[in-house]
């Protein structure tokens, strides 16, 4: 049996590769969700792993894995800067004169403010998708990573100086710091090529990184508490800044400047390879010199793929569609066909009632259940404990996520996310303690797996020649009407007097209908 007759299942299934537009022409790994087909630019052709030292590769990954831990999504752990930004005073001249003589807390204006600034950080994170693909797609994963590396550096020192500026410099500091992870995380993806038979391992140690990063505010935090308030933000985003210091030095000395080769992409090179074409006025020897140079080059990719032969590479594949009972639903259909109907509808509703209560939660979580416990000290372990379960259930989750997805129907996935979803709304307007533990256990777990379910329904019912646009679309859209957010802060605070049943109960009855 042939490489590529023994690899062909696995191409049939690979989530980021379309047909190609003629037969002479193969498709490069895309992550613009928003672009068509386009003959490649000039620039440097993807690489094989073969050629790259087993070492070098396996530094690259660790690498990744180190500074996606610590800048991919660190503005997703809000929750645990917020106390520090409250302590220190900031948008604390937002307050009226009343409420300073009455030494609250935390005063409307001020929780308005600071969750408006997190909540365009998390509307910008998902729009960034768009621009992040296309820039990836043209200029390779160095470009990208540096790209990401500025946004990082502007944004910490936005931050550090923020009060000094005569200017609001916080809320473009976060701004930037969310704008930043994207270009890093989503141009690390392509490292799972690396080692192909790996390859899932792989994105799971990205990912779980992406989900741990949120703990880098909590370990700041602590280290806050602990000095007495004497290691202040200033010194904090100064220091940081040694992040994209150390993600610079690294896309110019380590990473590669462009993509590793995709499965299919290694397949080819071996097979079609131009200077292994048998000539007319070949010698015998330089006949024997191209035998062994293709000989040689398959047995190095097939030494990467492992050795699952085509025929249980396709049953395995074979069964993950028959379980699923939606794979193809609207596969062979137009992006705009596809997004006329109730398939496209109906997970944008949800997407979008979920993502904002996801968020909502993370940036009220303390006051929320400071007015249900009746007592600050409770909310603030409540917080304290979150900021904890946060970043380790999305690491400990991750591994069975993916057994979830691949062994049961696409059908009782979404319906196991009503129902955790549901749970999580009554577990979050029971005022008791025992409940809000209960409550961040299922929400931490609930978050990776609900982002995760809703891109596998997307490629199982849209297909993956128009996943990108669809997918994107879908996040966007769920994006931008997060800004309701701050909408129902307001409504928290001024109507209902900071009580957040009515309004808890409000995105529960609305996710379970949509649901």
């Amino acid at each position: 049996m042939s490489l590529i007759e023994r690899v062909s299942s696995m191409e049939s299934y690979d989530r980021w590769r379309d047909q190609s537009p003629t037969g002479s022409q193969r498709r490069k790994l895309s992550f613009n969700p928003v672009g068509t087909w386009v003959p490649p630019a000039a620039r440097e052709e993807p690489v094989g792993a073969f050629e790259v030292g087993r070492t070098k590769r396996i530094l690259q990954v660790a690498v990744a894995v180190v500074y996606c831990l610590l800048a991919a999504g660190i503005v997703f752990g809000y929750a645990a800067i917020k106390p520090v930004l409250i302590s220190e005073g900031v948008y604390r001249n937002l307050c009226t004169r009343e409420e300073l003589e009455q030494g609250v807390r935390v005063c409307y204006a001020q929780e308005i403010r600071l969750n408006l600034m997190f909540t365009v950080a998390a509307v910008s994170t998902n729009v960034c998708a768009l621009p992040v693909g296309t820039i990836l797609d043209r200029y390779g994963p160095r470009i990208s990573g540096i790209i990401g590396c500025f946004l990082l550096t502007i944004g910490a020192l936005f931050f550090a100086f923020a009060s000094e500026l005569p200017f609001d410099g916080y809320i473009p500091g976060y701004l930037f710091l969310a704008l930043g992870g994207p270009f890093v995380f989503i141009s690390s993806f392509q490292l799972s090529n690396t080692f192909p038979k790996h390859s899932g391992s792989i994105l799971a140690l990205l990912t779980g990184a992406f989900d741990t990063s949120s703990a880098v505010f909590l370990i700041y935090r602590l280290i806050y508490q602990a000095s007495n308030g004497t290691f202040w933000p200033k010194k904090f985003f100064l220091i940081y800044l040694v992040v994209p210091a150390f993600i610079l030095l690294a896309q110019l000395f380590l990473m590669p400047s462009t993509s590793y080769k995709t499965v299919g992409e290694l397949v080819a090179s071996a097979e079609n390879d131009p200077l292994d074409a048998p000539q007319a006025t070949d010698t015998d020897s330089l006949r024997a010199a191209r035998r062994h140079r293709r000989e040689s080059a398959i047995s190095e990719i097939t030494s990467l793929l492992g050795s699952k032969d085509a025929a249980h590479q396709t049953a395995d594949e074979e069964s993950k569609k028959r379980v699923s009972g939606v794979w193809g639903a609207l596969h062979g259909r137009t992006a705009w066909q596809q997004i006329r109907t109730p398939w496209f509808v109906l997970i944008t509703l949800f997407t979008v009632v979920q993502m904002t209560r996801i968020n909502y939660f993370v940036a009220t979580i303390r006051p929320q259940y400071e007015y249900l416990l009746h007592s600050y000290p409770a909310a603030v372990r409540v917080n304290s404990f979150f900021d904890v379960a946060l970043p380790l259930g999305g690491v400990i989750s991750v591994p069975f996520i993916g057994l979830l997805l691949d062994r049961t129907s696409t059908v009782f996935v979404l319906a196991l996310l009503v129902a955790i979803a549901t749970t999580i709304g009554v577990l979050g307007v029971i005022p008791r303690l025992w409940a809000a533990y209960a409550n961040v256990c299922l929400f931490v777990v609930y978050r990776p797996l609900y982002y995760t379910a809703v891109s596998d329904y997307a490629a199982k019912v849209f297909g993956f020649h128009t996943f990108g646009k669809v997918y994107g679309l879908i996040i966007c859209l769920a994006g931008l009407l997060n800004f309701s957010q701050s909408g129902l802060d307001a409504l928290t605070h001024r109507v209902f007097r900071n009580d957040p049943l009515p309004v808890n109960l409000a995105l529960l009855t609305t996710a379970a209908v949509v649901g």
